[in-house]
């Protein structure tokens, strides 16, 4: 018996369908795919570590696993670390700031002459700092209390990473992308003025993975390095660390005041003959740090006589007509500073004892200026 013919405008199952109704279904399917690949890439995109970008649009961030460091142990240091706060708040850091003072000192406002107080609840209120009372390490030279103070940083295990600054720079950019660096215990820039025929770590700067193993073997040194004068933290950092630091970029966050006053740029610049632009390099760093010897630090009133004697000289090239920059960025540089002390601090310059100071081997020096002091 034979089957019916099919009706009209229908198929049976030993109909062969029509070629559109193929190719729609392999659309149909290659849509699907499509979908599932960009739901399972966004996802994937969202669990991953945020990659650096310089515009640091980072999405995703706990930005209290960072912090940056600061500590003071003289009144001047406090509105220092004071003015990198306010520049942090500022330029819109997202991390953390931890500052760590005295345990003799307090929060309690006595009077109007009572600076210190009043810095310390100013950093607290206006700037979000987490203030962290010490029991500072102590040694009869103020300059090795400074110095190795900074190993604090080391035992705040509670963040990932902490950035630790000393006091004496200008903030023109927050330093946020540093944290998002490829993992290392510790972060260092060189000091580059004693390239190449010396190749130390400069701890004016120093990006690290808090440990506390560390804290206590950095500690140890320190206290093991009291009775050697001109031993600072430094030394022991380049001891330590010389040979496993993530070097950071000097052209970026290791210039010096000191720089303006050179006759000679390429160790700043890397190479012989490289072209010195004062004013495309101010443009490209994030921070300065005021070390100008024998120009003491810019909240220290300059002695008579040395501004003449030690300003950066006008340059002539040829006919050309007189290049002043240097002159004109270095004297702002001081300018700027102490405008900053007298509007965050309500502070002025402080007069010079006893300058210059006698002269210091090279050595003895970088370390000395390298401390903060």
């Amino acid at each position: 018996m034979f089957s019916p013919p099919p009706k009209s405008g229908r198929y049976n199952r030993s109909t062969p369908r029509p070629p559109f109704y193929r190719r729609a279904r392999y659309i149909y399917l290659a849509l699907i795919l499509l979908l599932l690949y960009i739901w399972l890439s966004g996802s994937s995109l969202l669990s991953r570590t945020p990659v650096h970008r310089p515009s640091l649009q980072y999405k995703n961030v706990d930005w209290s696993l960072y912090a940056y460091s600061s500590f003071t142990t003289s009144s001047a240091y406090l509105c220092n670390s004071v003015m990198l706060f306010e520049a942090l708040s500022r330029l819109g850091s997202k991390a953390d700031r931890i500052l760590f003072y005295p345990e003799s000192w307090d929060l309690t406002v006595s009077d109007s002459h009572d600076r210190d107080s009043q810095l310390l609840v100013k950093a607290q209120e206006d700037y979000g700092v987490k203030l962290i009372p010490t029991q500072m390490e102590k040694a009869g030279d103020e300059t090795w209390n400074a110095s190795f103070s900074k190993f604090l940083a080391w035992d705040q295990t509670q963040y990932d990473r902490v950035l630790h600054l000393d006091s004496d720079m200008t903030m023109y950019k927050h330093l946020d992308e540093l944290f998002m660096l490829p993992g290392a215990p510790i972060a260092m820039t060189r000091a580059y003025w004693d390239l190449p025929e010396k190749r130390a770590l400069s701890s004016r700067l120093v990006l690290i993975e808090p440990s506390h193993s560390e804290y206590e073997r950095l500690m140890q040194a320190g206290r093991t390095a009291q009775s050697q004068r001109g031993t600072f933290d430094m030394d022991s950092l380049n001891r330590f660390y010389d040979d496993t630091a993530l070097v950071l970029p000097h052209l970026k966050y290791g210039l010096t005041s000191g720089e303006f006053r050179s006759q000679d740029h390429k160790n700043y610049l890397g190479r012989s003959g490289a072209a010195w632009d004062p004013e495309r390099v101010m443009k490209e760093i994030s921070l300065l740090h005021f070390s100008d010897y024998p120009i003491p630090k810019p909240w220290v009133m300059w002695p008579r006589n040395l501004l003449a004697e030690k300003v950066p000289q006008c340059k002539r090239d040829g006919e050309s007509k007189e290049d002043c920059r240097d002159k004109k960025i270095w004297l702002g540089l001081y300018d700027d500073f102490r405008q900053r002390r007298k509007d965050i601090c309500g502070l002025l310059s402080v007069p010079a004892p006893d300058w210059p100071p006698p002269e210091k081997s090279n050595t003895t020096q970088t370390l000395a200026e390298d401390s903060g002091k």
